[in-house]
């Protein structure tokens, strides 16, 4: 019987938050193409990131493994050379795996040297690509400072504007993120008093057009050179930082179209040591600023509009092409923006804006006809997509590597037993000005959340006390109960959770619980008998090749001759 899925699209926003969608009810911003696909399929209302920072999160996503077990715990810290990803799990099951857009992987170069693998070859470009294949790979971040770029690598996105007559070094920063003063000098991007300007660029060439044309361009290969199945991790940079959109995006919203604030002047009374540290820092600072949220907010919306538009590109060409009814479709982020609220700007920390995530699957089978349009409120990670991957397209999860659970039983209306109690996320901050400021070494500068329906915990390594909010009663998490006696006892179940996951087998990975449970009593075929006396407590065949005659004698009063 020929599968109904063959394709998987893998569409990730950069920074988008869960709440900026029109379909999970934002009530000025419109995403109706995004909206379609929720139509289509279902959308996970509770999905959880297993870390608020780029590249430990697509870590996450493309291991399905918690950044405990995988490592690379920070932007630009290295995934281990012997981590098995999406790539690996996928062609072992005939499905080629690509890369269209960002990763923010770093590759682990010391382990590859060590082990002789050249990036020259296919395996160590998997390796070096997180275990895809690359039809595209641009990151997206090309800041260039007075000590060079901080993506080093060659930008294709650069190159195309070059090629379309932007003269410039760096066109990504002077046209695309930036716009132009009236004395036609450059408005950089960079400086938020700017992002209620036009990017200095065609709409047509800016970024998120131009990578939804490379994501056509790749199935067109596909379809061109008659392969498959695939799976396309179509990555976006957008809606992420600079905060700037070219025309007419930059003037669909204004600061009257901006939803309020969330934050209270209680988070400022005895907030938590790390908590205050980021209310400190540049960003905290920033956007507790209305003026900043006043400019950038407006510009946050309309990249998130130019998303949606794309995608309705994108599902136009699925459609024209035949392969809307054979290609999951799968929308989320890497992480949230705080945009000022909890008095914080960017993410890191695990208040919701950070956090959690959209997640939208559509599948195409009819056994998912019954869930369209629906939402589930199942306790979801971001681990999970890894798992549902494999077997959407028929495999078998290997459960002792993949840390996450399938989601096709939700998909498909089935009833779910044993599904997880309480979602786990961390966060490493050793690399951090915030970690400098407390005078905490590189192992003390880690936190860790557990989040349950009713309440979300957050311990933090280095002596400091704990968070705890009660989400029901203070569901915009302005009441921090982490140093209040009243609620130890849940503090105390929260700790044992947290326990009870750092216990978890996380690093048997070269062998599966299938195999070792092969292990048990098949050592007595392989002649190893311990615990026997005389033979006669086991079967009769499995001592056969230890009786019988022996031969010459070399033992005993007297030696045999022969």
């Amino acid at each position: 019987m020929p599968r109904t899925i063959k394709n998987i699209l893998f569409i990730m926003y950069d920074q988008l938050r869960y709440d900026y969608l029109s379909c999970a009810g934002h009530q000025t911003l419109e995403t109706p193409n995004i909206d379609r696909v929720a139509e289509m399929g279902v959308r996970f209302s509770n999905a959880y990131v297993q870390s608020p920072i780029c590249g430990a999160s697509r870590m996450s996503f493309y291991t399905g493994r918690y950044v405990h077990s995988h490592g690379a715990a920070w932007n630009n810290f290295p995934l281990k050379v012997g981590e098995l990803t999406l790539g690996d799990h996928m062609r072992e099951i005939g499905v080629e795996t690509w890369l269209v857009g960002k990763t923010h992987m770093k590759v682990d170069q010391k382990g590859m040297d060590r082990l002789g693998i050249t990036t020259d070859s296919v395996i160590g470009a998997r390796v070096s690509e997180c275990g895809f294949d690359v039809f595209e790979r641009d990151d997206g971040l090309w800041a260039q400072g007075p000590q060079g770029f901080y993506d080093s690598r060659r930008s294709p996105y650069n190159e195309y504007l070059k090629s379309k007559g932007y003269d410039s070094e760096n066109p990504w920063h002077d046209y695309a993120n930036s716009g132009v003063e009236d004395d036609g000098s450059v408005a950089s991007g960079w400086f938020m008093q700017h992002a209620d300007m036009p990017a200095n660029i065609r709409e047509e060439d800016s970024e998120t057009p131009y990578m939804t044309g490379r994501a056509i361009d790749f199935i067109e290969m596909m379809e061109a050179e008659r392969r498959g199945p695939w799976l396309c991790h179509l990555s976006y940079i957008k809606p992420h930082w600079p905060y700037i959109v070219p025309e007419p995006y930059h003037a669909m919203y204004g600061h009257n179209q901006i939803q309020p604030v969330v934050r209270s002047e209680i988070e400022k009374v005895n907030p938590h040591p790390v908590y205050a540290a980021y209310m400190d820092n540049a960003n905290g600072k920033a956007f507790s600023r209305d003026e900043v949220r006043d400019k950038v907010i407006p510009a946050y919306m309309g990249l998130i509009k130019q998303c949606d538009d794309q995608l309705g590109r994108l599902l136009a060409y699925l459609e024209d092409s035949g392969r809307m009814d054979d290609t999951m479709i799968v929308i989320t982020s890497d992480h949230g923006d705080y945009l000022g609220d909890h008095w914080l700007g960017e993410k890191d920390l695990f208040h919701e804006q950070s956090v959690k995530v959209p997640l939208i699957i559509y599948d195409p089978s009819p056994s998912a006809d019954a869930t369209r349009g629906t939402v589930c409120d199942a306790l979801v990670e971001s681990i999970d997509l890894a798992a549902t991957f494999v077997e959407a397209e028929g495999g078998k999860v290997p459960d002792h590597i993949i840390e996450g659970r399938s989601l096709m039983p939700f998909l498909h209306g089935q009833s779910v037993e044993n599904w997880r109690e309480f979602v786990i996320s961390e966060f490493d901050y050793s690399a951090t000005a915030q970690a400098k400021a407390l005078d905490i070494s590189p192992k003390q500068a880690r936190l860790f959340m557990v989040a349950d329906r009713n309440w979300k915990f957050m311990h933090a390594d280095g002596g400091f006390r704990p968070m705890l909010f009660d989400l029901l009663n203070d569901p915009q998490e302005f009441n921090d109960l982490g140093d209040n006696p009243e609620y130890g006892e849940i503090i105390d179940i929260m700790y044992e959770r947290l326990a009870q996951w750092a216990r978890r087998v996380s690093q048997r990975t070269a062998i599966s619980d299938e195999t070792i449970m092969g292990f048990c009593g098949s050592s007595r075929r392989t002649g190893v008998l311990l615990g026997l006396y005389d033979g006669t407590e086991i079967s009769a065949d499995l001592t056969e090749l230890y009786r019988g005659k022996a031969g010459r004698r070399y033992t005993g009063a007297e030696e045999d001759s022969g």
